[in-house]
């Protein structure tokens, strides 16, 4: 097996973790174990075809555990690994960027940003007061 060349880390970092949906995915699961059809429900534009593989890349890099439950019907639950917990700081970081980002473009960032679990309307408007 030939050993890959990189020009710089990050593209290491990028190889695992680059794409439109692999941090989006990680982001969520930082909040604990997640079922796929909760993944699907929040994240409505991926496809249950990509949701599955990125998932299953994500895995076989060793960045999420695959929870199988011995049951009917069938349970599948995802969580971090404890190798995958090492990326929380990176994603924050993305995260605190992006609402930056999103604050100096458009001002407000609840005009392009949707309410979920990761943004609350309601917590922003009491620590604002």
């Amino acid at each position: 097996m030939t050993k890959k060349k990189y020009n710089i880390s990050v593209e290491a970092t990028l190889e695992v973790i680059g794409g439109k949906w692999k941090c989006v995915i990680l982001c969520h699961l930082t909040h604990g174990k997640r079922r796929t059809s909760d993944l699907k429900r929040i994240m409505p534009g991926i496809t249950q075809k990509m949701l599955t593989q990125q998932l299953r890349e994500l895995e076989q890099d060793g960045i999420v555990n695959r929870i199988s439950y011995n049951q009917v019907p069938p349970k599948v639950e995802y969580e971090l690994s404890e190798y995958g917990g090492s990326l929380k700081s990176i994603l924050d970081s993305l995260c605190a960027w992006g609402e930056r980002h999103i604050i100096k473009e458009y001002g407000d960032k609840f005009a392009v940003l949707e309410e979920n679990e990761l943004n609350p309307r309601e917590a922003e408007l009491v620590s604002i007061e």
